[in-house]
């Protein structure tokens, strides 16, 4: 299926979604640790952009797996993105992040497993 995209190493959140049932995409949400213990997608991973831009690394993920970012709007998802390309990482960022996510009626949690809400 093609991944038809938004803008330069941008996602819409439906292509975003087809993206992430492949076993070759990697979902990481960049938002705060207070975020994402509110709500965030079943099975993404956490590392939020303030820790990446202090040089944490992306650990876990596959090699040559494409990392999908997220975070409560786009913004903070986009700079992530770039950040990481610029390590020669393979990435791209969701148009809209979990707010768009949410308003599609895609899956959101909270850490006990329970509907999540975005904040």
């Amino acid at each position: 299926m093609p991944i038809f995209r938004t803008g330069s190493g941008r996602l819409g959140v439906v292509e975003a979604h087809h993206l992430l049932q492949s076993a070759t995409a990697v979902l990481l949400d960049v938002r705060e640790t207070e975020e994402w213990n509110a709500g965030h997608i079943p099975g993404a991973r956490h590392l939020p952009l303030s820790r990446l831009a202090a040089g944490a690394k992306v650990s876990g993920a596959p090699a040559g797996s494409r990392l999908v970012l997220i975070c409560r709007s786009g913004r903070r998802s986009q700079h992530a993105a770039r950040l990481l390309l610029e390590r020669g990482v393979d990435a791209v960022d969701v148009t809209g992040g979990m707010k768009a996510w949410a308003r599609q009626g895609l899956p959101v949690q909270d850490t006990a497993g329970s509907p999540g809400t975005v904040i």
